[in-house]
C-alpha cells in the first residue's frame, strides 16, 4: 500500500475557530493542488483527560483551547514530499500569518505510512 498520511494535533484557542477554519480551508486547496487525495479537519468532541496522558497533555492545551486532530492523505511518500517543498513556497500561504491562531510550537505533526485501509 502506498498512501501515505500526515497527521496532526493542534491546540486552538475555542475563540478562534472561525480564523482556523478559514486557515484549514486555505490549507487544503494548497494541499490538494499539489497533489493530496483528502484532507480531514476535526474539532475535539468527545476527547478525554487520562490518567497518564492525552491529547490536551500532549499539546499542552490551556482550558480555552480546543483540540484540533487533522489528516492529510497523500497517494505516496514522494508525492507528498514534493508536495510540502512546492506548497510551502506556493504565494497563498505567505498570505497569511497563522501564528496569531495556531502556536505551532506546540502542534504534534508526522508521518506515516500506511498499512491497513479498510472501507466500506
Amino acid at each position: 500500500m502506498d498512501t501515505y498520511v500526515d497527521g496532526f494535533v493542534i491546540p486552538v484557542p475555542k475563540g478562534k475557530k472561525d480564523e482556523y477554519e478559514k486557515i484549514a480551508k486555505l490549507s487544503a486547496e494548497i494541499f490538494h493542488d499539489y497533489g493530496a487525495i483528502e484532507t480531514y479537519e476535526s474539532w475535539d468532541d468527545d476527547v478525554k483527560k487520562g490518567k497518564i496522558t492525552d491529547f490536551y497533555r500532549s499539546v499542552d492545551a490551556k482550558d480555552d483551547e480546543a483540540i484540533v486532530f487533522a489528516l492529510i492523505i497523500w497517494p505516496s511518500k514522494e508525492v507528498r514530499d514534493n508536495a510540502l517543498a512546492k506548497a510551502t513556497q506556493d504565494h497563498r500561504f505567505k498570505e497569511f500569518d497563522p501564528s496569531g491562531v495556531v502556536d505551532a510550537s506546540r502542534m504534534i505533526l508526522g508521518g506515516f505510512k500506511t498499512f491497513l485501509h479498510h472501507k466500506n
